[in-house]
């Protein structure tokens, strides 16, 4: 059987997943039960199916006219881009998603010069074609100006276009979507333009780690593509680590992918996509040789993480109320678990035994570990997410300069917004590096300090009245742009612990915006609220009104009680200042401070050691 690679790479919410359910169901070796619910089959993850984000990538395997066609679909957000660039290394050519309204984004930039760099063949298919303002002319000519200016060779701009709904599971090569039937001229198009895997016969075997999964039964399984050779189960292999290390290892299985799922095979032959299990200590961008001639393959660059928080156990007056799994043991064999599969996530001790600096991406790549974390039962205290500096010499002086990770930020708001927009970067350091108008909506580029976006999205959607969208990719490295004006944080602190009340909490909400409703379990220390001024400002959130035998003279009027803010994680996280911590259960996310008395808070001030959550 014939065999091609493909990778699908599109923009957050271009309709790639769609896409891939769609070619899914119309292949040969794919069976969907006929009551089955019409979802992302490929979002197999609940946090994906929430979101509406692919999150972690994933291998499928389709057949059509005695051709298997692997598929990779891969993360469109930039903060798991790192798997992104890895997949180029498995495929030999690409599937470019562009939305038929919004044409070519930021993140479709970033990953599309990935490709064009790796030499593959690119299919364009614009998407969404049934949309009521699609502009397909517009959006193909704006895909043409894009391969031009990342330097794209004279073969890969002539590149085939199809068009799509993939909702209704149609595909044609003209934009009349009556014309369309179902999705088989992309599988045409696939099979004539991709090349076939290129295979040297004359090299000894070589497959290079390319992602991991982890299975309870298998333990850590490697996938990748076999380069050259055959694979077969319970051979010896050679395993070359990142620092060229060689260890002989036993495959105790060999799979291949079919549909959705991985099966066990006898052997697997080189250009397929395989995964293998019996290689407990292998990473990404490793490679499995032949045991008696060994060659590495280039190993793969990991991206280096730019955001760190302190994780630690909970020490609330709540600990271990809403929880299974509370310990430090229990935490530590969790975060050991995630770093078998994430490897850009990174894991440090700390003095204390039950505390971890936890780095990675950016806020939604560690916001989405606590938040699975939290699903499976685990109780948990984080600190604020902070920028990790790096330090390197200058040239000539001898000093060490102070460098900081920078983000290229592109924004879709309304025009009337743009200059509020404008101002709320410029506060927080960030450059403008284009800025145009399509349709009275103004779009946007600024390179800014990866700081500057801690804490800015939950600022955008509220100045934009949830019509603005922000994205943004990781840049690089450069010198320290100079301190960044501090915005007022103040909290309402809960004095006493105990139920809240509405009394009590009446006259909390004249200091600002609650957090809490009434009859809500509070401690003391607990953060209620955000204060409207610079500052805390503490109040008895549980206090009940006292009943006498007199009636007061406004006894008939009523206070009413504004609905409370109900924080998600992310919104918790952009929240907090450095002396506070957020508090994460299964069942509630609290945020409080990091000293609970306020005998505490005074004295930490006056020592000066409020610090990180390792003090």
């Amino acid at each position: 059987m014939e065999l091609r690679n493909i990778a699908i790479i599109a923009h957050v919410d271009h309709g790639k997943t769609t896409l891939v359910d769609a070619l899914l169901k119309q292949s040969s070796n794919f069976r969907l039960k006929i009551d089955a619910p019409k979802e992302l089959i490929m979002d197999s993850n609940e946090l994906e199916r929430e979101r509406g984000i692919t999150i972690f990538s994933k291998n499928a395997a389709v057949k059509y006219n005695n051709v298997k066609i692997n598929i990779v679909d891969t993360p469109g957000h930039a903060d798991f881009g790192g798997e992104v660039e890895r997949i180029m290394r498995m495929v030999d050519g690409v599937l470019l998603l562009v939305d038929a309204k919004e044409g070519p984004m930021p993140q479709t930039k970033f990953v599309l010069r990935k490709a064009i760099q790796t030499g593959h063949k690119i299919i364009v298919v614009i998407s969404k074609i049934d949309k009521p303002d699609a502009r397909p002319e517009w959006v193909l000519n704006a895909t043409y100006d894009l391969f031009f200016e990342l330097g794209a060779t004279e073969d890969q701009i002539e590149f085939p276009v199809v068009y799509a709904a993939a909702t209704y599971g149609k595909a044609g090569l003209t934009k009349n979507l009556d014309s369309m039937e179902d999705i088989k001229p992309i599988f045409e198009t696939i099979i004539n333009y991709i090349p076939k895997p290129k295979i040297d016969d004359t090299k000894p075997m070589q497959m290079l780690t390319v992602n991991l999964v982890y299975d309870n039964y298998k333990g850590r399984i490697a996938v990748g593509r076999l380069y050259s050779g055959v694979l077969k189960k319970g051979m010896n292999v050679a395993h070359i680590n990142r620092d060229k290390e060689i260890k002989k290892a036993e495959l105790s299985a060999v799979m291949l992918f079919d549909g959705l799922n991985r099966i066990d095979v006898e052997e697997a032959r080189a250009g397929d996509v395989v995964a293998l299990a019996g290689i407990s200590d292998i990473t990404i961008g490793e490679t499995i040789a032949d045991i008696e001639n060994p060659i590495a393959l280039p190993v793969i660059k990991i991206d280096e993480p730019t955001i760190k928080m302190v994780l630690g156990v909970n020490t609330s007056p709540f600990k271990g109320k809403e929880g299974q799994y509370t310990t430090s043991r229990n935490l530590k064999e969790r975060l050991e678990q995630e770093l078998e599969t994430d490897v850009a996530l990174t894991v440090q001790v700390t003095e204390t035994t039950d505390r971890w600096i936890v780095s990675g991406r950016g806020e939604l790549h560690l916001s989405i570990l606590i938040e699975k974390m939290r699903r499976e039962g685990y109780e948990l205290e984080i600190s604020k997410p902070q920028v990790i500096f790096k330090e390197n010499p200058s040239t000539g002086s001898g000093q060490e300069r102070k460098l900081e990770p920078i983000e290229l930020v592109s924004i879709e708001v309304p025009e009337a917004y743009s200059g509020t927009v404008i101002e709320i970067m410029g506060k927080r350091l960030g450059v403008m590096r284009d800025m145009r108008l399509d349709r009275n909506i103004a779009l946007m580029d600024f390179a800014i300090p990866t700081r500057g976006l801690i804490g800015i999205r939950d600022k955008f959607m509220t100045v934009t009245k949830g019509t603005g969208i922000i994205n943004s990719i990781f840049l690089g490295y450069e010198e320290y742009k100079g301190d960044m004006a501090t915005l007022a944080h103040g909290s309402i602190i809960a004095t006493e612990g105990g139920t809240s009340n509405t009394y009590g909490l009446i006259t909390a909400q004249g200091r600002g915006v609650l957090f809490i409703g009434p009859g809500v379990p509070v401690y003391e220390g607990m953060v209620v609220g955000e204060n409207a001024k610079d500052g805390d400002v503490s109040v008895h959130a549980c206090r009940a009104k006292e009943l006498t035998n007199f009636r007061s003279r406004n006894e008939g009027v009523q206070e009413r009680l504004e609905t409370p803010l109900n924080l998600s994680l992310e919104d918790a996280l952009d929240y907090i200042g450095d002396d506070e911590l957020v508090e994460i259960t299964p069942k509630s996310i609290r945020i409080r401070k990091m000293f609970l008395t306020e005998n505490e808070r005074k004295r930490s001030k006056r020592d000066q050691k409020i610090g990180p959550l390792t003090k």
